[in-house]
């Protein structure tokens, strides 16, 4: 996957007519139209995408762990599975109220993330987790420019908990942020010890569809292509694996963890949570 072109600084607008990211990113932001917004006003922070176009430094998304992130890695929580499939849409047939996710993930120099690995799950309308399948699982890519969109219902409550959604973040080579998005006006937000208003998605109703916003900030700057493979590797970008395909890289086997095709900056080493060593 091939990185887009940047200008030097966010200021910085290209010649022969180029945009800045800030200008874009203000662009982006006046496309919006004006819809009241669920919850009380202000209680959504502002999204990343609007501190960066106001020239403000990014805060990374904070961590939040309900006791089921794997630790040591052979170990798996209650609720989190591995090896979800690759998909945007969530949605079962029949499937309502619907919930769409949208947004950008970034990192702390504001620049845009491509190919940030997102790993979505969540409780059906009735509060539920698919243990036995993956109902209402899946995994992502950002794109080149570092969004994702994200179908999906509007996930019910159980005891003790507020509405939210989980979400593992990946960038290339880089550590697994394990967090969660909540909505705004609920009020089990009150009383949920693991809540964080950090994590508030900003959200609107269109229709039957609630339409809610959320940019990561990864606590990394972008990052480069990882090096090539050596002669004697069967690593290659491009190449769509399969969970259990074996690949070579560095002199050192593994075997592939989550189906995905592989791309600049998600070798073996550096994305574990693709790839395990055997």
């Amino acid at each position: 996957m091939t990185a887009p072109e940047h200008p030097t600084s966010p200021d910085s607008a290209g010649t022969g007519g180029g945009i800045s990211r800030k200008h874009l990113l203000r662009a982006a932001m006046a496309s919006v139209p004006a819809a009241a917004l669920l919850g009380a006003a202000g209680q959504s922070p502002a999204l990343a995408r609007e501190q960066a176009a106001a020239d403000r430094p990014l805060t990374p998304t904070p961590y939040c762990d309900d006791g089921d992130d794997p630790t040591p890695p052979q170990m798996e929580g209650p609720y989190f599975k591995p090896n979800s499939p690759p998909r945007t849409s969530l949605l079962e047939p029949g499937d309502g109220p619907l919930l769409t996710v949208t947004g950008h993930v970034f990192g702390v120099d504001c620049a845009p993330l491509p190919g940030v690995l997102l790993d979505f799950w969540q409780a059906d309308v009735n509060g539920g987790y698919d243990l036995a399948g993956y109902r209402y699982r899946g995994h992502q890519f950002t794109d080149a420019a570092g969004t994702f969109t994200l179908a999906t219902v509007l996930p019910g409550l159980y005891p003790g908990r507020t509405r939210h959604l989980h979400v593992k973040a990946q960038a290339p080579g880089q550590p697994i942020l394990t967090t969660q998005l909540y909505f705004p006006g609920e009020p089990r937000n009150a009383t949920d010890a693991l809540f964080d208003p950090a994590l508030l998605m900003t959200v609107r109703q269109a229709g039957t569809t609630r339409e809610a916003s959320f940019d990561f900030v990864l606590d990394t700057p972008g990052g480069g292509p990882g090096p090539g493979p050596g002669p004697d590797d069967t690593w290659r970008v491009g190449v769509s694996y399969r969970v259990g395909d074996p690949a070579r890289y560095g002199g050192l086997d593994y075997r592939c963890r989550v189906a995905h095709q592989a791309g600049v900056g998600w070798e073996p080493p550096r994305t574990p949570a693709l790839w395990q060593r055997v």
